[in-house]
């Protein structure tokens, strides 16, 4: 053992599956016992490549467009939510539809219909073609503007200003969805902000243990896919802590020199990847050299959220 080879790994708390990720999941798995394969499901139930194989592998067949569904077929909406032409599209072909949207997401939508209804525009805070952005933006023909950055700001030009709401995507880094907001608030005073934040609990969470993990490690590892939004913002708190950070589908993309004189690695995994990843990933780094693994403390999380009625196994399930 040398000193050029890392001695340990700190894994952050919490880090893996939300409750939303855990509902999408069980949808899926829970129509295709019921129903028998295949499952559609609309676009990736949730951005991790190992959970959409293995769901592959076991009857789902994931689409982007519903022509690609036959007539009778059962269809799941992914976790992140569909535009009402979606909707209404499944519905007018008479799917059996499962709404896998996580509720956090559904809280958005329907925030945005009520203000609507009372006269509202929006600016909604988010990443343009995630598939969340567009679902939310989809709940209405128009007005709404979408602002990625604080520059995009002084761009957006609604018709009037005096209802004006803002809305953000769930997964954003919360320190920039901050800035944008100050942003929106210095130019349109009169916005009404959400009476809760919009970035959800999850994500707020695994941003906060990477805040308290960064400054205690030399290196951090993220377990995520690329087109995981929540992912990538854990990777970016760490580098704007000034901690080198790595995002890895798998162990498969750990570079060896990544390690090369970083004793101590910190260790976390985004709202969608599943805690087999982990393992094999502290596995790989065992295999390296690191002797020790240890947890760091943090906020528990007990949230659970209900699956569909047609999808429990007896009316008995528990609900809370």
């Amino acid at each position: 053992m040398t000193a050029s080879t890392p001695q340990d790994i700190l894994l952050a708390e919490p880090r893996g599956f939300c409750a939303g990720v855990d509902r999408a999941i069980e949808i899926v798995e829970r129509a295709l016992q019921k129903f028998g394969a295949p499952i559609y499901v609309r676009h990736e139930i949730v951005h991790n490549t190992y959970v959409v194989n293995d769901l592959k592998a076991k009857g789902a067949i994931f689409i982007e467009a519903l022509d690609d569904v036959p007539a009778g077929a059962t269809l799941v909406f992914s976790a992140h939510g569909v535009s009402r032409a979606v909707q209404q599209e499944a519905a007018a072909r008479g799917f059996q539809v499962f709404d896998a949207t996580c509720p956090l997401v559904t809280k958005v939508h329907v925030e945005v219909a009520k203000l609507h209804k009372e006269g509202f525009e929006f600016i909604m805070i988010g990443h343009k073609g995630h598939p969340e952005v567009e679902g939310t933006m989809g709940q209405l023909d128009g007005g709404i503007h979408l602002v990625e950055s604080v520059l995009d700001v002084a761009g957006v030009n609604p018709v009037q200003t005096e209802k004006l709401a803002m809305v953000t995507q769930t997964t954003l880094s919360v320190d920039d969805a901050a800035d944008i907001a100050a942003a929106i608030k210095a130019r349109f005073p009169q916005v009404r902000e959400p009476k809760q934040q919009d970035i959800c609990y999850a994500t707020q969470n695994r941003q906060d243990a990477v805040k308290v993990m960064s400054p205690l490690v030399d290196i951090v590892i993220v377990v995520g896919s690329p087109t995981s939004s929540n992912s990538n913002r854990l990777r970016e708190v760490a580098r704007k802590l000034g901690t080198e950070s790595h995002m890895v589908d798998g162990p498969h993309e750990l570079q060896a020199q990544w390690f090369e004189g970083r004793q101590h690695v910190g260790l976390t995994a985004g709202a969608s990847a599943p805690d087999i990843l982990v393992r094999q990933v502290i596995d790989r780094i065992k295999a390296l050299g690191a002797v020790s693994v240890r947890t760091m403390a943090g906020t528990p999380e007990t949230v659970k959220f209900p699956l569909p009625k047609g999808l429990r196994l007896n009316d008995h399930e528990d609900l809370s």
